[in-house]
């Protein structure tokens, strides 16, 4: 994709397991002529193993609808919005690995990113920051045992391009996880560390297929205290100005 829209999908963290998948389909337009407005539209699905097995794709775990505006202001200064649904099934964490009652949390989220970027010829660093605002509902919309959670996000991604033509690239990326969650009928809870997610990606782009073709990995380092480690395959496909550029 062009600097300025997003680089690639990257798995939702799923929880508790040794292996997940994630596969996101996804539309970037451009809005206006300069393309400094853009939108991206994408929906996704994961799975995962028990904390027992290895399979990746063992039993779902979530489905997402993700809408996002990005606006550069500047040369290097980018902000978005955006507004996510997300369908999440819920386990227990003792064996055999059940589903909770209830089974599915639905979730809406907002959130805002700030980016600065950094671009050189053939290599692109930028740091983010993040803010979500989450709410959680049961499947009939009652209300969930997390009711709301404030979430902080801090991400450096460096994409590399491989060839002149940037047709194919690596990214990688760190992300720290901050948040507090307010449980029913309890206060909110303190604002701490929560997880790390470390992401590397191959990116190809056809010369004359307006796709972006991503394959990654991502290591989701969840906790401080006994921290363990999710594994994750990702895929994703995105279609470029499928309205036509402005």
């Amino acid at each position: 994709m062009c600097w300025n829209g997003t680089a690639q999908i990257s798995p939702p963290g799923l929880g508790a397991a040794h292996s997940a998948s994630w596969f996101a389909a996804g539309i970037r337009q451009d809005i206006d002529s300069a393309g400094n407005w853009q939108s991206v539209s994408y929906a996704g699905f994961g799975r995962k193993s028990n904390p027992t097995n290895y399979s990746p794709f063992y039993k779902p775990e979530i489905f997402v609808v993700n809408q996002e505006f990005y606006h550069t202001f500047h040369k290097n200064w980018q902000y978005s919005v955006a507004i996510s649904y997300r369908r999440q099934d819920e386990y227990q964490d003792s064996y055999p690995f059940e589903r909770e009652d209830p089974g599915i949390v639905q979730e809406f989220r907002l959130y805002s990113r700030l980016s600065y970027v950094y671009k050189r010829s053939r290599i692109k660093l930028v740091p983010t920051v993040r803010q979500d605002i989450r709410t959680f509902f049961n499947p009939d919309f009652s209300t969930a045992n997390e009711v709301f959670q404030l979430r902080s996000r801090f991400r450096m991604q460096l994409t590399v391009n491989l060839t002149k033509t940037a047709n194919h690239k690596l990214i990688t990326s760190a992300e720290q996880l901050f948040s507090a969650s307010q449980e029913r009928n309890e206060k909110m809870g303190t604002f701490n560390y929560r997880e790390s997610r470390f992401c590397f990606y191959y990116s190809y782009s056809p010369s004359r297929i307006p796709v972006v073709i991503n394959f990654g990995y991502m290591n989701n380092l969840i906790g401080n205290q006994k921290p363990y480690s999710v594994h994750y395959l990702a895929v994703d496909l995105i279609i470029q100005n499928p309205f036509g550029s402005k």
